[in-house]
């Protein structure tokens, strides 16, 4: 198997609508995955950068999230419109998309400003 440059998981979690936290994936599809994966195609990126549907990434205020290995970048509220910007500027040219970018002090925080009850 190929060693990847970098590897992209994209939150495919559904929750259901009156959960207390919020779903990265509504209806159990994800137009996000598939447009990262056909631009990255495109870009002629594979072999080189792997696009992946993950479980949970336990950011779900900030979703739908996005995570790029191994640079350890987390992309929220991250639309299908926005996987352009994401494959040029950061899988093809190394720059990360700071728009996007979850703050470092949201990751993993039991207290951040976008997280119902903080």
């Amino acid at each position: 198997m190929p060693v990847f440059e970098r590897h992209v998981f994209v939150c495919h979690n559904v929750r259901p609508a009156d959960a207390p936290r919020p779903s990265c994936t509504s209806d159990g599809t994800s137009a996000l995955h598939t447009r990262l994966q056909q631009l990255s195609r495109e870009a002629g990126l594979g072999g080189k950068v792997r696009i992946n549907k993950s479980g949970c990434l336990d950011q779900c205020e900030h979703g739908p999230t996005v995570v790029v290995y191994p640079d350890a970048v987390w992309y929220g509220n991250v639309r299908p419109e926005d996987a352009e910007e994401i494959v040029t500027e950061h899988l093809v040219g190394g720059r990360c998309v700071e728009r996007l970018r979850i703050a470092d002090g949201c990751l993993n925080a039991k207290v951040c400003p976008h997280r119902t009850g903080s």
